[in-house]
């Protein structure tokens, strides 16, 4: 019996976007969706009160090699687990820690068995295998977890691509074997495969094999061009199992976001809207605003005409320069609340022109409003 359950609503006769159901043991997530990134048990800044209310956010990602590092997930199994943790009543994600841990460069030592990795807080040695990964993910008891994997940098070569992405794949078989929760927890797999067609459908079909709950599609936005990026999608989504859900990792800025969608992906993440906030940038319906600029000294007006959110209603361009300006924490939190409200608003609309078969149009009307100048 799996944790979830998907459920295909409508496919978009224009584009072939998918509009589904997930259901979760805390709660129903209607996609596509825009997931907010929550690292340390915490979407930087907000409250879950102000993630459900303002952001209306279903479903928020925290990262399984952070907290394992601090305050470590024994303790957080301890407090009832990252839900009861956290105040999070609603579904969580936990990533497997691959992706952090094959950024620390330097500080990590691959083998079959698993990373060996230097902490990035006090240069302790830890050792992360397939096994530990789900024993750490088990203890944070999130409604979906991800399988360890590796993620190749770009552009890789061909034979360390493949030979990385076959070491994912007797991976996942691992975690699927030490998965000890699947009743409230799903296991997705995650395809890889770098830029290599072949190498994709070889990973895809292996995991299919193994009959998960969901996938995702690992490796991309990791630095390739964005036609690439959308080529390899488009290949990669037609070998998942359409009665599943399908997650892109890591993407997060609206032009990828609807092309994510266009190709058949259910879910994304990304830290970018609150990242960009801490550098005083918003996101609006009629392009980035750097806020921070001298341009808005005197401008009274909101952020965004077109927004809901409580920054929207409340505030002005002004105040919220004058607060970064004087490095006050809430004019962080007002953009942050805002620019994650921007991107679950923009997949609230995409939901409804999939139901109308009209994505391709609506994509080409806000490519020209936001300002990006190619499809």
């Amino acid at each position: 019996m799996s944790a979830i359950k998907y459920e295909l609503i409508h496919e978009c006769k224009q584009s072939g976007a998918r509009r589904g159901r997930i259901y979760t043991p805390h709660g129903i997530i209607e996609t596509p969706i825009f997931m907010p990134v929550g690292t340390q048990a915490t979407v930087k800044s907000l409250t879950p009160e102000e993630l459900k209310e303002e952001v209306k956010a279903s479903i928020i990602l925290s990262n399984t090699y952070h907290l394992y590092l601090r305050p470590g997930n024994k303790l957080i199994k301890k407090a009832g687990g990252l839900h009861s943790f956290m105040n999070w009543d609603r579904a969580i994600l936990t990533d497997s820690g691959g992706f952090q841990v094959f950024s620390l460069g330097d500080l990590r030592k691959i083998s079959e068995k698993g990373v060996e990795f230097k902490s990035h807080l006090d240069g302790s040695k830890h050792f992360l295998s397939p096994e530990k990964a789900i024993e750490i993910e088990n203890d944070l008891g999130a409604d979906i977890i991800m399988a360890f994997d590796e993620c190749v940098e770009y552009p890789a070569t061909y034979e360390y691509t493949k030979n990385s992405m076959e070491r994912t794949t007797r991976w996942a078989i691992r975690c699927k074997n030490a998965h000890k929760n699947t009743e409230n927890q799903a296991l997705f797999g995650i395809v890889q495969g770098g830029m290599y067609k072949d190498l994709r459908e070889k990973s895809a079909n292996d995991l299919v094999k193994l009959d998960l709950p969901g996938y995702a599609v690992g490796g991309l936005s990791v630095g390739e061009p964005k036609e690439l990026m959308c080529d390899i999608l488009d290949f990669t989504t037609k070998l998942l199992p359409k009665q599943k859900p399908r997650y892109l990792m890591g993407v997060g800025t609206p032009d990828y976001l609807l092309e994510a969608v266009i190709r058949g992906i259910d879910m994304c993440d990304c830290v970018l809207p609150t990242r960009i906030a801490r550098n005083g940038t918003a996101m609006t319906s009629k392009g980035k605003l750097v806020i921070r600029n001298k341009t808005f000294e005197e401008d009274f007006s909101v952020l965004d005409d077109e927004c809901d959110c409580y920054t929207c209603r409340n505030y002005t361009r002004a105040y919220i320069r004058h607060l970064l300006k004087a490095k006050e924490i809430l004019g962080v939190r007002l953009l942050s609340i805002h620019n994650l409200r921007f991107l679950t608003k923009l997949m609230e609309r995409v939901k409804i022109e999939i139901e109308n078969d009209n994505l391709l149009s609506f994509k080409n009307e806000f490519y020209k409003k936001y300002g990006y100048t190619k499809d």
